[in-house]
């Protein structure tokens, strides 16, 4: 796996073909959007109706775990909507044990999200609506600004994807998007949809033609132009 190097706010980071940040003076790993038990929210409520095989949380902990074994962190950041639903912990089961593994040995800090403004205690770790590291302000929805000066900002929310055409076929894939202060990390959760980068949401945070578009490859991060991204049909992703 080859991770790009960069810069934000003047911080050394690293964006992993994963779809998840390194910041390497801390040995931090930061990944946003897990969404587990997705598909297992469409079965609660009034209707209770679900077309979706249950296995997303299981893939999205095996693509996590490899990514952990990988890296050796010694911090793990998930930004914001680790669980769909406020009842998503509770639905785990057996899968708690597989997160609690991941924990050993570590710290291990989740961002509540508008999915999951609420956290249980049985799934471990630490709980916060947002972390100050190394001047970088992490958090699940990006801020309106970065708190001015040299601050910076990392968040998730908005599922970031970029869509190019390249040899005759058209690739879309997940994406991450930055300027010099602020980063907006793509969705990790296998379950997870994505808004194209050249949605009008992003602009409100970046302003038009501001943004830079790293798109994730098989094994290594792609710079991408602002002339070569492609739009969708539909504008819309639900987040």
């Amino acid at each position: 796996m080859a991770e790009l190097p960069v810069h934000l706010a003047g911080v050394r980071i690293a964006l992993d073909p994963a779809g998840a940040v390194w910041l390497p003076d801390h040995r931090a790993l930061i990944v946003a959007d897990l969404h587990l038990e997705k598909a297992t929210s469409f079965g609660v409520g009034r209707v209770r109706k679900n077309f979706l095989p249950p296995y997303d949380t299981r893939a999205t902990l095996l693509n996590l775990t490899q990514l952990i074994a990988r890296r050796n962190p010694a911090l793990v950041i998930c930004l914001g909507d680790s669980f769909h639903d406020r009842g998503g912990p509770d639905r785990l089961g057996d899968q708690t044990r597989q997160i609690t593994a991941l924990q050993a040995g570590r710290d291990w800090l989740w961002i509540t999200g508008n999915h999951d403004p609420e956290l249980p205690a049985h799934i471990g770790g630490d709980v916060a609506d947002h972390i100050q590291l190394d001047g970088l302000h992490l958090c699940h929805e990006p801020g309106e600004s970065t708190g001015g000066g040299d601050s910076g900002n990392i968040a998730g929310h908005l599922h970031p994807v970029a869509k190019i055409r390249t040899r005759g076929r058209t690739v879309r894939r997940r994406a991450f998007v930055c300027d010099q202060s602020r980063l907006i990390v793509p969705a990790f959760g296998v379950l997870t949809g994505g808004l194209n980068v050249l949605d009008p949401a992003f602009a409100r945070y970046f302003g038009h033609g501001g943004l830079r578009t790293y798109m994730l490859g098989t094994r290594q991060v792609h710079a991408i132009g602002a002339a070569a991204l492609r739009p969708d049909r539909d504008r819309t992703a639900r987040v």
